[in-house]
């Protein structure tokens, strides 16, 4: 099980406008620190918490944050709208467009999928497998 996952980031400001742009329609939370950004799901009392969690820090060695060649975080949305939704939201927030929102040949007929990179350069999906919609067959 993954607990969290962690980006490095040169600017806090630049990486919450980028990440809330999106994060906080898929429902996580944001709770800011010295040591940077927290997105969870939310929990009720006593429960224990929803994982993974997605943080986003500045570097603990102080050199540059980069993003690493090949990783990628990818977050589910509820439907094919709320990806193009979330995908245009993340691009206007400083993020740049990997991958325009649809479905790709390499992947099932019901994965639909946008890329993009968040401000630092990290890789991240925004993704919807609902089988209620149409898929890339229909």
């Amino acid at each position: 099980m993954i607990s969290y996952i962690t980006v490095g980031t040169d600017d806090i400001t630049c990486a919450k406008r980028f990440y809330s742009a999106f994060m906080l329609a898929l429902g996580y939370e944001l709770e800011e620190g010295p040591e940077g950004l927290s997105y969870a799901l939310p929990v009720e009392p006593g429960q224990s918490p929803i994982l993974p969690e997605f943080y986003v820090k500045p570097t603990f060695d102080g050199r540059p944050a980069s993003a690493g060649n090949g990783s990628m975080t990818a977050f589910e949305a509820r439907n094919q709208n709320q990806v193009r939704d979330l995908h245009a939201a993340a691009v206007a927030a400083g993020g740049s467009d990997e991958g325009q929102p649809g479905f790709r040949a390499n992947y099932g007929p019901d994965f639909y999928v946008g890329y993009l990179r968040d401000p630092q350069g990290n890789k991240i999906a925004l993704f919807s497998s609902n089988p209620k919609e149409p898929g890339r067959g229909d």
